[in-house]
This record gives structure tokens, sequence and C-alpha cells, in this order.
């Protein structure tokens, strides 16, 4: 079993449960999936841009991703309706919890001047989204393998009904929120 979600089973959920005043273990939030998502404006221009941006996607997750389609047409961006313009990654069950781990553990800390999350980025349904800049700061990256340095997106989806109550959830798997 994996590290966090034994924390989750026995520390999160008994500590969630007294602050909340919840009656049964099933209206504890939960976290739900994680998704890792990589836009990439150049694949409309070169293939090789979006190949490369899966490759690295595969790498820092662990899971094969999936390419995204633009929904509609924008001649200003010389896109079409249904070209693949990114790519991304749900994250359920076990490979969650080590995604998180290892994003918590060993990725975080390695980002530059980093003085912890913003606690605004809730969307008020319990979601939470993280973007980060440059893929590097993954160790698994090799840097000379690199094609394009290009940022990504990461949302926590829980089955929390508020702000707080995801909030709490997510500091007590050691998210390092500021202070």
């Amino acid at each position: 079993m994996n590290r966090l979600k034994e924390k989750y089973n026995t520390v999160i959920i008994p500590s969630l449960r007294e602050k909340y005043n919840y009656k049964s273990v099933m209206e504890v939030p939960k976290l739900d999936k994680i998704v890792v998502n990589m836009g990439v404006g150049e694949a409309t221009s070169n293939s090789k841009m979006l190949e490369a941006a899966m490759h690295d996607l595969e790498i820092i997750t662990g899971q094969k991703p999936v390419a995204t389609k633009a929904k509609k047409a924008i001649a200003g961006f010389k896109v079409r309706e249904g070209q693949a313009i990114g790519c991304k990654v749900t994250l359920r069950g076990e490979n969650m919890y080590n995604f998180l781990d290892k994003l918590i553990s060993i990725t975080l800390p390695r980002v530059r001047d980093f003085r912890g999350l913003s606690n605004k980025a809730f969307d008020g349904r319990g979601n939470y989204t993280i973007g980060l800049n440059e893929q590097l700061i993954f160790s698994e990256i090799v840097y000379d393998d690199v094609v394009k340095v290009r940022g990504m997106d990461i949302v926590f989806v829980t089955t929390a009904k508020t702000n707080d109550e995801a909030y709490d959830l997510l500091k007590g798997f050691g998210m390092p929120f500021k202070k």
C-alpha cells in the first residue's frame, strides 16, 4: 500500500471527521484523480513537438498520455477543429498516489526560490490547480533529451464540497502551501 494512501486512512480521515463533524466515513472528502495537462501550441505546424511532449509526459507520470484536440477552429492561431494541440494524463488509484508522493517530496522542493503553493487556486468546488513553468523540475527528465522547455497544469480533483475542505485534505497529504 502506498505511503500517502495509508496516511489518508490513518491520519487524514480521523482529523477531517473531527474538524467537520462528519457522521460517516463516506462523507470525508478524498482525492478522486489528478489530471496532468500540457498544451502544445506548436503542434499545429510541427507534429514532432506533440510527440516530444507526450514522451515527456509519459516519463513524468508513468502512464501513456492522450492527445487533446481543438474543439473549434481559430483562424488567428491557424488551428483547425479536431487538430491535436496538447496532451493529458488522468491518474487514479495507485498511480495517482505515487505521482502525488513524488510531486510533494521530490519535485516541488527542487524548484528554485520556492515559497509554497498559492492557496487561492481553488475553484470553489474543492478542486485545486497548479501551473508549472517547465518540465525540467521532474527528476526523470534528462535535460539533454528535452526538445523544448514547456509548462504544464496539474489539477487535483477531490470529492470535497468547499475550498476549505479541499485545502485541509491536501494540507493533510503534505502539500506545501504558503503560510
